[in-house]
Order: structure tokens, then sequence, then C-alpha cells
């Protein structure tokens, strides 16, 4: 039913007329008994009766994208634990990097900051072992590709959004402090992949339970919280990072200490999706989640109201969402798109960030610069959200940051560096730029896979995006290494992913907005109805 239609009338919900909770709220005896009352849908009774976007559904969004800090924190941290710290000769002084190193032995230099700076130092992870230096960001991202599945699975099926955050905000504070006590670097590599494993429940459940309960306008700004909050806690690593320059184990204890406060003390006061709530069955609980955004917006939702319950056949045995998903061949094709999409994205977009010790400047000053450039990208992202469809808004995103990192390749030739003084700078530059563009496209594509599914599959859609997401950036690092030896194909292969992932995007529906449906059977007969009358 359209949000301008009148209310269909039905049978009213025992569910609603039995609530306990109603003379609480003020509402009449003889309204809560009445046998004849009016259904609608979630999206229906957001946008009649509690408001697009109230007070309470900002609070809300807010507080579950707090989470998004620790996500930042947690992925991007080894540019700071696993850098290459600087080396000098113990005879002149002089300080050595690359291998130049190789050629010494280990009584002629040793490292400027001391053994305990990062792993590569307390390890030695130089010459021969160089390359073991990508093996733990690797694993913490494959970690996350698994992870992002099974978080999935879970949101959509038994623990809801709610619980699910939970779980990975404690697991990664566990893992996060055990990583602190590393012995060696398989050890180290072993926990970033549990730690990938476990945090990757974060992004996909913070987007969903923000976005689920605002009306369709405000959907796209709305998902931009998160990553603001991911902005916060990308921008607080260069400075926690030069704090603990001294010793990388320290770095990881602070940062893990973030998600298990969230966890205990903010995240009890977030609402589970009402959306989620009525796809499995709980009716009640989501009139009373319904119920307590509209009285925080100073609202009140009428007695005689119902939810209209969008799962037929509820009492087969056989009904599994996921087991739909698979079988529905839109949803099939639909989702590979956005999967090759994701890879591409998030190879480009953690790339760029992790690839940032290649550029000839200072790593502090570069990372600092890349994380306030999220600022300009999460504000441009929100504003174009809301005067620009979806699909052309990613993609051209995707072109720019492309565009950008093939100029950085340029940059790089030793040719221009000599002909042109100011042509760090000019990289620095535009390789901001080029990780601006890429990370509004992050972002929109996340709103974007929000909107492409139905509620009983779209966390699991969003994991999968998630995936793709992490697929890309598992091998983000292993280029990262090759840039060490030649920044200008590190840069030319993330230009030509970037523009890739922007041309997939052609295949993708619009979804500026339009519904978000509950089930896969539901979208299906409304885009196929939508297509026969476009045809016609």
């Amino acid at each position: 039913m359209k949000p301008s239609e009148p209310p269909k009338l039905v049978a009213a919900s025992s569910n609603v007329s039995n609530d306990p909770s109603a003379s609480e709220k003020g509402e009449a005896t003889s309204q809560q008994q009445s046998n004849n009352g009016y259904a609608l849908t979630v999206d229906e009774v957001i946008e009649q009766h509690i408001g697009a976007l109230g007070f309470a559904q900002i609070v809300h969004a807010l507080l579950v994208s707090i989470a998004w800090t620790f996500d930042a924190q947690s992925t991007l941290i080894s540019i700071f634990s696993d850098a290459k710290p600087a080396a000098r000769l113990l005879t002149t002084g002089a300080i050595v990097e690359g291998s130049i190193l190789c050629g010494l032995s280990t009584g002629e230099w040793e490292w400027v900051g001391g053994k305990s700076d990062t792993i590569v130092s307390e390890w030695n992870l130089i010459c021969q072992h160089k390359f073991l230096v990508a093996l733990p960001s690797t694993l913490f991202f494959i970690g996350s590709l698994f992870g992002s599945g099974v978080y999935g699975y879970l949101a959509d099926s038994w623990f809801g959004r709610k619980k699910t955050l939970f779980i990975s905000c404690l697991l990664t504070f566990v893992t996060a402090l055990a990583i602190s006590f590393s012995p060696n670097v398989w050890v180290y590599a072993f926990l970033r992949f549990a730690n990938g494993f476990f945090r990757s429940g974060i992004g996909s459940c913070c987007i969903v339970l923000a976005t689920e309960v605002v009306g369709k306008k405000w959907r796209g700004q709305v998902g931009q919280y998160g990553f603001f909050f991911f902005t916060l806690g990308f921008l607080s690593l260069p400075l926690m990072g030069y704090l603990e320059r001294k010793s990388w184990r320290n770095l990881y204890r602070i940062t893990s200490l973030l998600p298990l406060g969230y966890a205990v003390f903010l995240l009890p006061f977030a609402y589970e999706s009402p959306r989620w709530l009525l796809v499995k069955g709980l009716n009640k609980e989501a009139m009373v989640v319904l119920k307590k955004l509209a009285r925080r917006n100073g609202k009140q939702l009428p007695a005689d109201l119902s939810l209209v319950d969008p799962i037929q056949g509820r009492d087969d045995p056989t009904f599994s969402s996921s087991e739909n998903f698979w079988r529905t061949k839109w949803a099939v094709k639909r989702i590979v798109m956005v999967m090759m999409a994701g890879f591409g994205t998030g190879f480009v977009y953690y790339g760029i960030q992790l690839n940032a010790e290649n550029l000839n400047f200072n790593l502090y000053l570069t990372v600092a610069v890349n994380a306030l450039m999220e600022f300009p990208a999460v504000f441009i992202g929100s504003f174009l959200l809301g005067v620009m469809n979806r699909r052309p808004l990613f993609s051209n995103s995707s072109y720019l940051a492309g565009i950008c990192c093939l100029l950085c390749a340029v940059l790089s030739l030793h040719r221009v560096t000599r002909a042109l003084p100011v042509s760090k700078w000019l990289q620095l530059a535009v390789e901001a730029i080029g990780f601006m563009a890429s990370s509004t496209a992050y972002d929109v594509l996340y709103v974007y896979g929000v909107e492409l599914f139905p509620t009983n599959v779209r966390n699991f859609a969003v994991s999968l995006l998630r995936q793709a997401f992490m697929l890309g950036a598992s091998a983000a690092p292993l280029l990262v290494a090759l840039g060490r030896e030649s920044a200008m194909m590190s840069f030319i292969v993330f230009g030509v992913a970037s523009v890739l992932s922007g041309v997939v995007s052609i295949w993708l529906r619009e979804t500026r907005n339009a519904p978000l449906y509950e089930t896969l059977t539901q979208q299906g007969e409304a885009e196929e109805m939508e297509n026969e009358i476009e045809h016609s």
C-alpha cells in the first residue's frame, strides 16, 4: 500500500489490543479492546504517524552509528602498528631505509625509535621477510570476509540487529586485547584474522539499524551518520598512533577498551529494528518499538492500529530467508553485480589508505589529511544522496577516484618529480581528492545496498556486500607491499579497479525514494509490475 492511500480496514491484531503498555501511554481502554481497527505497513506507520525523521530517529541513528568508530580503528590501526620505521647507521647516524639495510649486518644499524615501535622493528620484518608485513592485514580482511556472512545470517535469523552488534563489539574487544600480547608475527596474524572476523558485524548492523526506522526520504542521509563516526575513528588514529609511537602493543590495548565500553553502557539504549521484529512474527514487540519512537517524537499511535504481516505461510517449518534468497533469480543477479562493484570499491578505498606509506610524505600527516578528507566526503555524499540518484552518484565518484589514482601514478615518475619541484605536494592533493571520491563511492554503495533488498534478507545482503568490500581490501595490502618497489604500478591498478567498479553499476536498479519492502516475494512482484508499467 502506498503511504498516500487511505488505511485498509482489517481485523485488529490481538497483539495490539492486549499490549499491557497501552494504558501507560494514556490510550483509552475502550479503544484497546476494540475488535475492529486498521493495519499499516511499517513504512506507512513511520510516514503517517511517527514522522519520516524526528528527534527519536536522530538520537537512535547517532547512538548505533557510534560503533563505526571502533570499526575504523580496528580496520586501519595497521597503518601505524605495521608501518616500517626509520633506521640509522651506528657509525654516522645517517638515516637509511629500504634495501640498503639488507646489505648491512645487525651490528651496523639500529631502529631510530627502538624495537617496540611497530611489528616490523620488533620482529625484523625486512629484506627476505618483508612480505610478511602484508600477511596480518590480508588475514584481517579475509577474516572480515568470512565474518560478514556469519553475522549477516545471525542478524537476519536468530539474534536480530541489536544483539548481533553487541556480540560483535564484545568479541572485537577480546581479540584486540589479545593481539597486544602476540609473541610473534604468526600469532599476531592469526589474531588479526580473528579480530577481522569478529568485528565484521559492526558496520552492517549499524547501517541497517539506523536506516530501518526512518522514512524513505532520509535513508541516504541517515546512512551517512555511520561514515561520519568512521571518519572520527580514522582521524583518532594519527593522534593515538603518535602518542603511542613507542609501543604498538599499547595502541591495541587502548583501542580494545572502546567497543567494550560502548557495548555495556550505550548500546542497551538503542532499539531493535521493528521491521526485523515484524518479519520474525514478533508483532507486539515491533509495535512497542514504534510506539516508543512516536512518543519520543511527541506523537501517539492510534490504539486500534496493527501491523500488516508481510510473511505468508509463516508456520511452514521449511521457511528460510537465506534459502529463499538463493532461489530468487533477480536477487542473485543483483547481489552478484553489487558484490562486483563492492570488490573494486573496497580494494581502492582501503588500498589508498594503506598506500599512504608509499607517498613521498610524512606518514602521520598523510593519514591525517586522508582522514580529514572523509568529512567532506560524508557531507557532500549526504547532500548529493538527497538530490541525486544512487547509481550515477556511485559511478561518477568511482570514476573520479580512478582518474586521481592514475594522476598519482604519473606524479610518482622520477622524471616528473625532478622536473616539477612541487610534485610531491600535487601528489598529496590529488591523492586526497581521490580518497575523498573513493570514500563517497564506498558510503553511497553501502546505502544503495540497504535499499536494493527487502527486510528478511537485508542484513544478509549488506553482509555479502561487506564481504565483497573485505575481499577487495584483503588484496590491497599485497599491492601496497608491491608499491614499496613501484608506487606507480600500485596507483595504476587502483585507478583501473575504481573505474571498472563504476561501470558495473550500470546493471543495478535505481532505488532513490523507493519503498523498503519486507520480503523477496513482495519486492519481486512490485518491481515486476513497475517494469511492466515502464514498458507499456
